[in-house]
């Protein structure tokens, strides 16, 4: 559940930091005292997109972080864990610079918002206010139905299996379509392929080939440059070697050389000795491993003439001449294979097509064995709410041709009086009778929900009286096996609390700040009070402020 949450310098929330419970908490106060901020904020850190706008005035930056406790969630933990994320906790954190950039984290490692999105499904659901809006929308009914049978897993399975079946039917109407194109495409690839086959350059062999023609062509050069510089380093008188030699002795003669600088200059000598009588063998083997070679040379250059002509003729440079071999084999392939396998191709089709409607068929039998207990448990809360005569049904038709999520168009009915038919419920409901649709609709949703946190934000719009207090008792008995918060204007609803927090908006001449903080019993009673008779308080008002506050207390037990 919902443990805590942490706003720092958000719209005009300075600092605050809020520890939750379970059961039902009523968020209470006055139009723009604050109570979307905290919504905003948790719906940020739940990967909502960021504004710029939202950071406080004068501020860097926003930060906010929400705790929840995931002990007994299965899922989140195991979401945790694939990722190598610490599973015993969920922090999820959020930061807004001023300019509008943002970033997130969660558990102390970097993440994207889908990351969070996709995490905060296992952890909180929010309902708003206008969620009877949403209700004018047949989708929407789809989509509830679903919740409600618990196979939302299933039609996502079913639209992955849809969308098999329509890439492989693209694949077999472009086979078809472009038959002759492929093959006069086939055959000219064939004939480049063949004729880079008989090339068969290797990787490395075009440096080697130029640095060959480059030898071979200048031999007679090299081989008389090479002789004279072997010559140079022979010990005959001609030679550098015997000066080397000479110099070498004349120092050694002198007194001293055995230490000093004249020592370090003989080893140097000594050196350029060894070191020049290398250097002549290795030339003289040099020169006689060369060789005149007219016809390699012929060879090597008719040889480096092929691969141009061919690299000119496709436009590419000689070195990329391998890779357009390997390139337009692995095109031909490709062709060959979608051209041979249209049978492959009409086979898979079939597959995904006959896959879809079975599984589509399930379903929907499980559709309309879900409407048949929606419907009836819907009718159950509407009851409650004060509409016991309406009738409400959930019907599933059948749509005329294939989509992801099935063939079943589903639709909200109702009648609100005897005698009436039952016709869509955009069609007849007004808007307080749509009000308690939505909620009641809601409740059923929440009541088979898997998620531990439910949010209703102002869901009880458009209702007030009796039927007030009996939405205060509904959402009172969902958090009875879970974790209910819930934004109301409506003091029958926030009397049904097991706790009230309350946000006020404070502001000087200079700033604007929000405090919210959990009320004690004496709080309760004067913001009951507040919402029942507006800024002046009078003690009948007070007092009958207490009494509901004790009645719905007491009527919970």
């Amino acid at each position: 559940m919902l443990s805590q949450l942490s706003i720092s310098n958000y719209a005009i929330v300075e600092h605050l930091e809020l520890d939750f419970r379970d059961g039902m908490t009523a968020i209470t106060g006055e139009t723009g005292a604050g109570k979307s901020i905290l919504l905003d904020a948790l719906s940020l850190c739940l990967g909502e997109r960021a504004d710029a706008g939202s950071v406080r005035h004068g501020a860097s930056r926003a930060d906010l972080a929400v705790r929840f406790d995931v002990e007994k969630l299965p899922e989140a933990r195991t979401w945790l864990a694939e990722r190598d994320l610490d599973d015993t906790e969920c922090l999820m954190r959020r930061s807004v610079t001023a300019n509008g950039r943002s970033k997130a984290w969660i558990n102390g490692v970097p993440a994207t918002l889908a990351d969070l999105k996709v995490l905060s499904e296992h952890l909180i659901d929010i309902h708003g206010q206008h969620a009877h809006q949403t209700l004018m929308r047949e989708e929407t009914h789809l989509r509830l139905l679903d919740d409600f049978a618990g196979h939302s897993e299933k039609v996502e399975q079913l639209t992955q299996i849809y969308r098999q079946w329509q890439q492989a039917s693209r694949r077999l109407k472009n086979a078809r379509e472009s038959g002759d194109e492929q093959q006069a495409r086939c055959q000219l690839l064939r004939y480049q392929v063949e004729e880079l086959d008989a090339l068969a350059l290797g990787e490395e062999e075009l440096s080697a080939l130029e640095e060959e023609q480059t030898r071979l062509a200048n031999a007679e050069e090299l081989i008389t440059q090479a002789q004279f510089a072997a010559d140079c380093c022979d010990d005959d008188e001609s030679g550098a070697l015997p000066r080397l030699t000479q110099a070498r002795q004349r120092l050694e003669q002198l007194p001293g050389s055995d230490s000093g600088a004249l020592a370090n200059i003989l080893g140097m000598l000594g050196d350029a000795c060894i070191q020049l009588q290398e250097a002549g063998y290795e030339l003289h083997r040099y020169v006689n491993a060369t060789e005149l070679d007219p016809d390699r040379l012929m060879t090597v250059e008719s040889r480096l003439a092929e691969i141009h002509r061919i690299a000119r003729k496709h436009h590419v440079m000689p070195e990329e001449v391998p890779a357009l071999h390997q390139r337009l084999q692995a095109e031909l392939a490709d062709l060959q294979e979608g051209g041979e396998d249209m049978e492959t191709l009409v086979e898979a089709t079939e597959t995904a097509r006959n896959a879809w409607r079975e599984l589509a068929r399930q379903i929907s039998e499980q559709r309309i064995e879900a409407a048949r207990r929606m419907g009836e448990e819907v009718k159950s809360q509407l009851a409650f709410l004060g509409m016991e005569k309406a009738d409400f049904t959930v019907d599933v038709a059948h749509r005329e041709t294939a989509q992801p999520d099935g063939m079943d168009r589903v639709s909200f009915l109702i009648s609100a009086n005897p005698g009436q038919p039952a016709r869509a419920l955009t069609r007849v409901a007004s808007g307080g009778e749509l009000s308690r649709v939505s909620l009641a609709i809601q409740v059923v949703a929440a009541q088979h929900s898997t998620i531990p946190t439910l949010v209703f934000d102002e869901v009880d719009v458009g209702i007030s009286g009796a039927t007030a207090e009996i939405v205060g008792q509904l959402l009172r008995q969902l958090g009875s096996h879970g974790q209910i918060l819930c934004v109301t204007h409506l003091p029958q609803v926030a009397a049904q609390g097991h706790q009230h927090l309350h946000i006020e908006k404070q502001a000087d001449e200079r700033t604007t700040h929000t405090t919210m903080a959990l009320l004690d019993e004496g709080g309760r009673v004067r913001e009951l009070a507040r919402m029942l008779g507006g800024v002046h308080l009078s003690e009948r008002t007070l007092a009958h402020a207490r009494e509901m506050l004790d009645v719905s207390q007491r009527s919970a037990h």
